[in-house]
């Protein structure tokens, strides 16, 4: 009897322990996602020579686009893992997620141009032509420094 109790304490310690793990885990990962976020809005600004007349709009304007985006794709990857992880996926499956994939580029061009429109209302016409190639210049800065 003492044994069996034994084993469950352990089990509930190690269960416990697990989870404080995971959670801290995840509020480390929660943090770096906050730098990140900052990060790319400190390097838009620049890049865009934002004037401090435009910066707030722009900020609330950028940070909501950001979030959709981020919503969009998280539930896709969702989705997309749960088949990859799935030894016996079906082919009906697959083509779901693959739909899904192809889907989520459409929701984010859709909210892309629905932002474009508030920001022609923030930004000037050479900025706004500027953003797509900023947005770019920094996923190959974040690629350069993965590489490192």
């Amino acid at each position: 009897m003492k044994r069996i109790l034994s084993t469950l304490f352990l089990l509930t310690i190690l269960s416990v322990a697990s989870a404080f793990a995971q959670t801290k885990v995840s509020a480390k990962h929660q943090q770096w996602m906050q730098e990140m976020k900052q990060a790319k809005l400190e390097f838009m600004i620049k890049e865009l020579q934002i004037k401090d007349n435009q910066k707030a709009k722009f900020t609330e304007a950028f940070n909501a686009m950001e979030a959709e985006l981020c919503k969009v794709r998280n539930e896709t990857n969702k989705m997309r893992r749960a088949v990859e992880k799935k030894k016996d996926a079906t082919d009906l499956e697959y083509e779901k997620a693959a739909e899904a994939i192809v889907e989520a580029k459409i929701k984010e061009g859709n909210i892309e141009k629905k932002y474009f429109d508030r920001f022609k209302t923030i930004l000037s016409s050479e900025q706004l032509f500027r953003m797509k190639k900023a947005d770019m210049k920094w996923m190959k800065e974040l690629m350069k420094h993965r590489k490192k």
